[in-house]
């Protein structure tokens, strides 16, 4: 398949303009492909040649002008239209499409619960050319009209309102100008929860068998939808720009969810079938927020080509944080981005795949680099950075230059350039200046203190060393140990400072505190590490203190010092086994806990350190589980329970649990917390395949199915080992969920004998099967099929050779990249 440059495209937008596509769509045709019929009007601005893109499984016949062309001349994806006239045309393209079980295209899905079939689109990038011809790039926008003929029974959605026309034909009202991976198309028996509001229709969507649990939510989900949509009608000047909204829950999604304008399309796990933490609906909260902040910033006004998708998703995601913390009953949404997407943006900007937040253009010749860019850089440190520029700006300044944005660019396309002129129109500071040393540069500074003076009258001193250039003003935060318990702390004192300290070191009053935090209300993007006396006051009182944001602050620096090899790994367990029994918020639990285990457990320290670690976690656990019993905190309990469950060394008291339906004291186990079970049995091999064929009886959902997935490829078989792998690498049947379940159940550390020959397997047998299933299932198999286990030298060596040997995929080459260098920090660790 031909990809498209940067070059390619502005050439396009030089000669031609679009304006509209007519597309009917026909479902009924069968199980494995549908029909597609696209009428495009467009204007050559000059006489030339130019290119349509089309992935069919068959192209019956091509007319432009009345005038028939040769289905025979599309090459790959690309169907040359030569000797152009200037003026207007009409292209007409019939077809026969694929669909896909990838989360690519038009992904078709079955329900094993009740048989009910789904389809949906997701057209991102250039995925749209596996629906209908189309002029592929994010700057050519138009309008669409689409007809939609699906079987008896169905439902269809799409970016406008859907009018049920008879005999199975929907049509969906014509679009305003919009990009063409924005273009939504869902159709299936769906269950709908319809509301209105603003005088809008909105709607919520699921496949029928969640509709209890969708139900269930339906207020809170509408709720937390409505409080976004007031809010951002305060802050923005230009009206939510089209004439619907409704939210879909669709299977087998990719993402966490895509902003199709009308119709944003979420992964159906947020329609939690069990019981969850208050955490996870706040994430769920955010997705929301994140996805109709989208309306204006990504499709309202659309970035011109793929080097500045960060002003979709940097924008996105700093307003869904900020906007769920000011509208809705999530205050604390910025200690989950703290802890968790933070960390992400730290970890993905000190890896040699790391690029500026805004890459230059070159950077991003063609569509293929553009989706290597969807990362932590382009979500949390574009947010953190744009959270850094509010706060330089004022809110007021921040918010009158994005709306200048809107007004100046709408159903248009618009480039840093221009959002930077717009920012800089409602200010007086350098905003240019400020681009260029937060949005072009690469890596994360770190900002160590060195602490002086112990007298009362001399006072003491604080002098930070910067190991980077971007300025940084941040807050400083001191403590005293109280002097009846010296684990308790008292604060002291807060005070901003500017780095680089241009005037030397800064002189506060007094003797010197026991515990000094740096960037405390973490509004900076750096790494911060404690002075000693610092880190000896937190290892004694790290859950006395009394904010929960600047209690994430001290934890991503201990996390940050263990991934830099600064601090032993038992040094942070011995914390977290100190402080996580009395941690009230539940956000750090979960990211402390998911460090030490995911991280230390299984990669830091050595197989001979495992047990130990694990008898750590489950004590931490257990302290947890005790503190909860008087079901005060639901979630917290239900954290440590999962948590308790993945680091069982032993099978009998979980197989309890399993057995008597219910954790003593609760909770009672639902599909969740059943699987989960399940899935460690297997990894300790108390459980055979006939055990997971009983509980998938009981659960017949596509959850159960991945449940089964996972556990039978962790079971210490080598015939069940051999099956797995047969299923990943040889075959191409797997959808991409059940794909990563069952990657995801066949490395184990507990396993690593079993495994070892597998891993020189898995280089070239991934390289063999992104070639044959694309980007997807290569990213996939990069992410989840990687031996996570395997943290020695050999495993390093190996996958050097793959990345200086073949023609890989560059989904693939990327994930490779980021996990071979994961794989170097971990042996450092490991060395010491």
């Amino acid at each position: 398949m031909s990809v498209l440059t940067r070059d390619e495209a502005q050439t396009r937008a030089q000669l031609i303009d679009v304006h509209r596509y007519t597309v009917a769509l026909d479902l009924t045709t069968g199980d494995e492909t549908f029909e597609s019929l696209a009428a495009i009007e467009f204007t050559a601005l000059a006489a030339g040649d130019t290119f349509v893109e089309l992935k069919p499984a068959r192209l019956r016949s091509i007319t432009l002008d009345g005038q028939p062309l040769d289905p025979g001349a599309l090459t790959e994806n690309r169907l040359a239209l030569t000797g152009l006239a200037e003026g207007r045309h009409e292209l007409r393209v019939e077809s026969t499409m694929r669909y896909s079980r990838t989360g690519e295209g038009m992904h078709r899905f079955t329900d094993p619960t009740d048989g009910e079939t789904y389809v949906y689109t997701q057209m991102f990038l250039e995925d749209v050319q596996r629906i209908f011809a189309v002029f592929d790039q994010p700057d050519l926008k138009a309008v669409f009209d689409l007809t939609v003929t699906a079987p008896e029974g169905w439902t269809v959605l799409g970016n406008g309102i859907a009018t049920d026309e008879g005999d199975g034909r929907w049509s969906l009202a014509p679009t305003p100008p919009i990009s063409t991976y924005l273009v939504a198309v869902a159709a299936g028996p769906w269950h709908s929860v319809r509301t209105e509001h603003a005088g809008l229709p909105f709607g919520i969507h699921c496949r029928r068998s969640l509709a209890p649990h969708l139900d269930t939510d339906a207020d809170e989900i509408l709720a937390i939808t409505r409080a976004c949509y007031d809010r951002y009608h305060v802050k923005f000047k230009e009206p939510y720009p089209f004439d619907s909204y409704d939210q879909a829950f669709v299977p087998e999604f990719n993402m966490g969810a895509m902003e199709n304008p009308g119709l944003v399309t979420f992964r159906d796990e947020f329609v939690y079938r069990s019981a969850v933490t208050d955490t996870e609906r706040q994430t769920r909260a955010m997705v929301i927020a994140h996805e109709m902040a989208h309306m204006w910033f990504g499709d309202l006004v659309t970035l011109t080509w793929w080097d500045d998708i960060w002003l979709n998703e940097s924008f996105a995601e700093y307003m869904g944080y900020q906007t769920l913390t000011e509208a809705t009953r999530y205050t604390d949404t910025w200690v989950a981005f703290g802890i968790d997407r933070k960390a992400w943006g730290y970890d993905a900007d000190q890896r040699p795949s790391t690029h500026p937040v805004a890459p230059d253009p070159d950077a991003v010749p063609d569509t293929a680099s553009a989706m290597l860019n969807f990362d932590g850089i382009s979500y949390a440190k574009g947010a953190s950075a744009l959270r850094q520029l509010v706060a330089w700006l004022g809110e007021t300044d921040f918010l009158a230059g994005i709306n200048t944005h809107f007004a100046r660019h709408k159903f248009g396309n618009a480039t840093l350039a221009d959002f930077i002129d717009s920012l800089a129109a409602s200010t007086d500071r350098d905003v240019h200046r400020w681009a260029g040393q937060w949005l072009r540069t690469t890596g994360v500074d770190t900002l160590t203190p060195t602490v002086d003076g112990d007298g009362p009258e001399a006072g003491w001193t604080l002098d930070v060393a910067q190991d980077g250039s971007r300025p940084h003003r941040i807050a400083v935060s001191t403590y005293d140990r109280d002097l009846v318990d010296p684990t308790r702390l008292a604060p002291r004192d807060r005070f901003e400072i500017d780095i680089p300290q241009q005037d030397g070191p800064t002189v506060r009053p007094g003797r010197r505190p026991d515990l000094v935090v740096l960037n405390d209300g973490d509004l900076a993007y750096a790494k911060v590490r404690l002075d000693d006396r610092s880190w000896a006051t937190a290892l004694d009182s790290l859950s006395a203190i009394p904010d929960p944001l600047t209690r994430t602050v001290v934890w991503n620096a201990a996390r940050d010092m263990v991934r830099d090899g600064e601090l032993a790994p038992t040094a942070y367990l011995e914390a977290a086994r100190t402080h996580l029994p009395h941690e009230s918020d539940l956000a750090i639990v979960q990211g402390v806990l998911g460090f030490a285990a995911t991280q230390i457990a299984d990669r830091y320290l050595g197989p001979d350190d495992r047990p130990g670690v694990l008898a750590t976690l489950t004590t931490i656990c257990r302290a947890l589980i005790r503190r909860t019993e008087d079901g005060n905190a639901p979630g917290l309990r239900l954290t440590a329970v999962r948590h308790f469950i993945s680091a069982a060394t032993q099978p009998d008291g979980i197989q309890d649990w399993l057995g008597s339906g219910s954790v003593p004291g609760g909770p009672e186990l639902d599909p969740e917390l059943r699987w989960r079970i399940l899935y460690r049995l297997a990894v300790l091999g108390a459980v055979d395949d006939a055990a997971i064929a009983e509980e998938l009886a009981r659960d017949l959902s596509a959850t159960g199915q991945e449940g089964a997935a996972r556990c039978r490829a962790a079971i210490p078989d080598g015939e069940a080992k051999a099956a797995a792998w047969e299923r990943l690498f040889l075959g191409d049947d797997l959808s991409n969920y059940l794909f990563t379940a069952t990657a995801q159940g066949f490395w184990q550390p507990e396993q690593t004998d079993l495994v070892r020959e597998y891993v020189p397997r898995f280089y070239s047998d991934a390289v063999e099967l992104a070639a044959r299933r694309g980007p997807a299932i290569a990213e996939f198999a990069g992410r989840y099929a990687f031996p996570l286990h395997a943290v020695d030298e050999e495993t390093l060596r190996l996958g050097e050779e793959c990345l200086a040997g073949g023609d890989l995929l560059p989904a693939l080459r990327r994930k490779l990249v980021d996990q071979l260098d994961d794989l170097r920090r971990a042996l450092r660790v490991r060395a010491g």
